[in-house]
């Protein structure tokens, strides 16, 4: 598997860039959930205030404004938890480069159920900057560059690798 991981720079070095990125969105990801772990994200309502205070001008259809009403709010503390448990997924999956087409298109859902949930942030612009990262990360199998998924694209060609 070493070996995988010296080949993938020779033959797939034109990542690398890629590469860089990736690794960079995955500690950003493992960084905000750790915050989240360790702060009180996980024992406030913080998210079931933003989706009550952003619901009624959400772009969102009806069928998702009405789940986020009655199954979201009032389990807020399963749903912060799970978020918090996915973001740090997605960090160690773009970290290590294993997966990183699934977890790339588990972060774009997450980004979108997100957006239409409590809002684009701070920034439209930068929240649809984000989307079209793990979009571009997914597309160009990202992992096959100082990663492990490499050592599988070698062995199991397939459209997850």
């Amino acid at each position: 598997m070493l070996v995988a991981f010296v080949e993938s720079i020779k033959y797939v070095g034109h990542l690398l860039p890629i590469a860089f990125l990736r690794i960079f969105l995955g500690y950003f990801y493992f960084n905000q959930a750790l915050a989240r772990l360790y702060g009180d994200y996980l024992t406030h309502a913080y998210l079931a205030e933003d989706i009550r205070g952003y619901l009624p001008r959400s772009p969102a259809p009806d069928w998702y404004k009405a789940t986020l009403e009655t199954l979201v709010i009032p389990n807020w503390q399963w749903f912060a938890a799970a978020i918090t448990g996915i973001q740090l997924a997605i960090g160690a999956s773009y970290i290590l480069g294993y997966m990183v087409r699934p977890f790339s298109m588990v972060a774009i859902a997450l980004g979108f159920g997100l957006q239409m949930a409590v809002g684009p942030g701070p920034s439209e612009t930068l929240a649809m900057f984000m989307l079209v990262l793990h979009f571009i990360l997914g597309w160009m199998g990202a992992g096959r560059c100082l990663g492990v998924d490499y050592y599988f694209y070698k062995r199991r060609r397939g459209v997850w690798w």
